[in-house]
């Protein structure tokens, strides 16, 4: 017997009870003993709906826990032009800065490194931006 079937078994007996005592007490106390019944149901339906909305309410706060867990990429036009004008801008003093102490070498490692950072920031905004192309076995066109 599920949970369902005994609570509607549970409610069935006290259905019963309830005319049972009609019977035995008389239509004088019909209208107490229906109003106890019915207190008795609607305590039931409260019950279950708190259930429902408790459950509910559980599975709202583990979506909003998950959402809020994983990352959120807000990319925008204007985020990636003023990343790329801050990272013009920046390359200016660290180019003077490495190659006025490594020349040549600094020079160098001074632009890897802004490449790089530039590298990340489109990768980040677009995971598929350097994807592989495949080619299409239909017409032998490339496709992305």
């Amino acid at each position: 017997m599920t949970g369902m079937d005994a609570r509607d078994t549970d409610l069935k007996r006290e259905l019963d009870a309830t005319l049972h005592a009609r019977r035995d007490l008389g239509e004088e106390y019909e209208s107490a003993l229906v109003d106890s019944f019915l207190e008795k149901v609607d305590q039931r339906i409260d019950g279950a709906v708190e259930r429902r909305v408790r459950r509910q309410l559980a599975e709202q706060q583990m979506q909003a826990a998950r959402d809020s867990r994983s990352p959120r990429v807000t990319d925008s036009w204007g985020e990636r032009f003023g990343f790329g004008i801050v990272s013009l801008v920046l390359a200016v003093p660290l180019s003077a800065i490495g190659a006025g102490t490594a020349r040549l070498p600094g020079l160098l490692v001074a632009w890897a490194g802004i490449v790089g950072v530039n590298f990340v920031q489109a990768l980040r905004a677009d995971p598929n931006l350097f994807g592989r192309r495949r080619r299409s076995s239909q017409d032998g066109d490339w496709e992305d």
